[in-house]
């Protein structure tokens, strides 16, 4: 089975911008985090965090991102259920419906991580650890402030999310699930860079 180091290599074969890489760190470690707290695949969770994204620079349409990408994976021998989840992260354009539970963690850690990075890089510190969720309720609550995080789906994957993994997240809502993604990024500060080095 390909790991962790298998999709670093694609992601940094595909990817060159900085901030996507970032994004695709920040939704590993929240995947990560999650796996470890639902008893999951650890490995498998975070590698999926980590690939989600790796095509988005060359293929930068919806129309072909990930379908495209999934294409690659398959060239290079991924697994067709890690493709499979990487596909239902955008199941309008794919036609793939989350249908297992990685499947919906994906889709409920993937944009939330940019309002959370947005929010750190507008205090003076810049550095994620001072964020609190406080602070990320409030610019929630701004439509305008990372305008292209749609609210809307958030919560509705979080919803998902939160009924497909049943009781260990029964009295969980969308703010304990923003927390949850907001402590996990703050254990890779640095490797986000959000460790107040651009301050």
């Amino acid at each position: 089975m390909k790991g962790r180091e298998d999709a670093w290599q694609v992601v940094t074969e595909f990817t060159k911008n900085p901030n996507l890489i970032k994004h695709m760190l920040a939704v590993e470690a929240a995947m990560r985090a999650y796996a470890r707290e639902l008893g999951q695949d650890e490995e498998r969770w975070a590698t999926v965090g980590l690939l989600h994204d790796f095509d988005w620079e060359i293929h930068p349409t919806l129309d072909e991102h990930p379908i495209k990408g999934a294409e690659k994976l398959r060239e290079r021998g991924w697994e067709e259920e890690i493709i499979r989840t990487v596909l239902s992260h955008y199941p309008a354009g794919t036609g793939v419906q989350p249908a297992a539970l990685v499947d919906f963690a994906l889709a409920a850690c993937d944009d939330i991580t940019g309002l959370i990075t947005a929010t750190a890089l507008v205090r003076p510190s810049k550095d994620i650890r001072d964020v609190r969720l406080k602070s990320v309720k409030k610019k929630w609550k701004d439509r305008s402030f990372a305008a292209g995080v749609n609210r809307q789906e958030v919560v509705k994957a979080t919803d998902q999310f939160i009924a497909a993994a049943g009781p260990p997240l029964a009295s969980w809502d969308l703010w304990r699930h923003i927390d949850f993604v907001l402590q996990a990024m703050q254990g890779i500060a640095a490797a986000l860079e959000l460790d107040g080095r651009l301050a």
